[in-house]
């Protein structure tokens, strides 16, 4: 195999020696390249395609949310991660590359990977180890493997963490509880807590932790009922407290009960922070009050607080909600003037609302405007401009977005791949979809039966007798227990 380096890494260098500005784009550019790169190369010839650059953070960090978000096989991430770790001239990566790490390795649920990664991170480079990472790795095993096994897991990092000569104390306990509460498995963090905070002294962020899980339940009555009991016990509540208050009371549509707790704060002398008002303005929005909404983000200036790319995002959803979409695009156009930014929340937002107000024209403008942003969107906007395409006839503009996503290293859902597929069927495009099937497969993916059995049919109709066989191949080699019914 030549080792030739590809045109794109030859160009790296010169960027690197450029003004900021186009240095930071040309690595982004590169990035997506060698996404795609490292997509179609196997393990072994890694070490010698990826440029020791892209192994030293920065770029390793902006490298491994790049394959997060492309799917990637979590054994090449975790090879690139290992490989930096081994790199001695070079800064160590980053806490936040060996989170992200831990994410690719434990979304593919190869847990035993991600323990030997910690346990080795542990021995080498034990200053990566935070209650971060913690947590990353026990919100997925809480999520898929039993309570006791997530029990076994807390204690093998324990050990992990006592050999590296860290202390394991109180953050670690919370990123254990954490894991249930955030899916409002209260039942599980009640258990947790009664077992092991005599060996952990609990402090306000474990309290406020076990609040966040009765939030998650949706439960008004319960969550007060926790509150209280916590003042009885001498508890001060904080910010955090309140704001996960606000957010219950919004959620459950009791706008004035929330705003209720702002009087509050500013009585116990509990300054509002930006999250505060932020969490104000969705419930504003939720409660379809924009007027409201407007009010609390202009106020922020008066308390000293400065609004971020959250509130910002908040005060367009609350516009959107109330149908007004003109003034959502003036927020957005404020947002970029301001240089905050937007992000998958603000587009996923803009497109929600003039979908539902059917306006494809300004849909249209809006994923224009987000692909000359070079801007890469998350899974759940994939879906809904997917569905938006190939629902209105337009399966060239649904392939339009899996060619871009796949030019930048991604590899979309398979249900947008269902999409896509049906679309371009319906079309007469058997080819492209073809070409679309292949390419997820290709990287992985594992499509549905869904797609395969569409795809195999309009095949079939079109006497394509050897992109059929092909086709039946691809699922083999993926294991996938589908059957050609021809």
């Amino acid at each position: 195999m030549s080792r030739r380096a590809p045109a794109f890494l030859l160009r790296f260098p010169r960027l690197l020696s450029s003004s900021s500005t186009a240095a930071a784009a040309g690595a982004a550019a590169s990035i997506d390249d060698l996404v795609k790169l490292i997509n179609t190369q196997p393990i072994a010839s890694l070490r010698h395609r990826v440029p020791p650059r892209f192994l030293a953070s920065p770029l390793l960090d902006s490298l491994l949310l790049r394959l997060f978000a492309a799917h990637a096989a979590s054994d090449k991430a975790l090879h690139l991660f290992r490989l930096s770790l081994r790199r001695t001239e070079d800064p160590p990566p980053s806490a936040s590359a060996f989170a992200t790490a831990l994410n690719i390795a434990t979304r593919a649920h190869h847990f035993d990977a991600a323990f030997e990664l910690t346990e080795d991170v542990a021995r080498s480079h034990p200053a990566l180890l935070t209650p971060k990472s913690l947590a990353v790795l026990l919100s997925r095993i809480a999520k898929f493997q039993s309570f006791d096994r997530t029990l076994d897991a807390f204690e093998r990092v324990e050990r992990a963490w006592v050999s590296a000569g860290l202390s394991f104390g109180v953050d670690e306990f919370n990123a254990l509880l954490r894991a249930y509460c955030s899916r409002g498995r209260i039942s599980e963090s009640r258990a947790i807590f009664r077992m092991l905070h005599q060996r952990f002294s609990p402090n306000s962020r474990t309290l406020n932790t076990l609040l966040l899980g009765f939030k998650e339940t949706w439960n008004l009555v319960a969550l007060d009922t926790f509150y209280h009991e916590m003042i009885l016990r001498g508890f001060e509540p904080d910010a955090v407290t309140y704001c996960i208050r606000m957010d219950a009371y919004c959620k459950r549509l009791q706008f004035l009960e929330a705003l209720d707790l702002l009087d509050e704060m500013v009585k116990k002398n509990c300054s509002p922070t930006v999250e505060t008002i932020t969490t104000l303005i969705h419930g504003a929005g939720l409660a379809k009050n924009p007027d409201r909404a407007r009010n609390l983000f202009d106020e922020m200036g008066e308390r000293g607080l400065t609004p971020d790319r959250a509130a910002y995002n908040a005060l367009m959803g609350a516009f959107v909600r109330a149908g007004d979409l003109k003034s959502a695009l003036v927020i957005m156009d404020e947002m970029e003037e301001k240089a905050i930014g937007l992000d998958d929340f603000s587009y996923y937002t803009v497109f929600c609302g003039m979908k539902k107000h059917e306006d494809l024209e300004g849909f249209w403008k809006i994923y224009k405007r987000m692909v000359d942003k070079n801007f890469v969107p998350r899974v759940r906007t994939v879906m809904l401009l997917m569905k938006v395409f190939c629902g209105n006839g337009r399966a060239d503009s649904g392939l339009e977005l899996w060619d871009y996503l796949i030019n930048k290293g991604c590899c979309p859902h398979r249900h947008a791949l269902d999409l896509l597929v049906t679309g371009l069927c319906c079309r007469g495009k058997v080819a492209e979809a073809y070409r679309c099937f292949k390419q997820a497969v290709d990287r992985g993916r594992v499509p549905s039966e869904r797609a395969f059995r569409v795809l195999e049919d309009f095949l079939v109709q079109a006497k394509q007798a050897d992109m059929v066989e092909e086709l039946g191949q691809m699922t083999k080699r993926l294991q996938i227990p589908f059957s050609s019914s021809y």
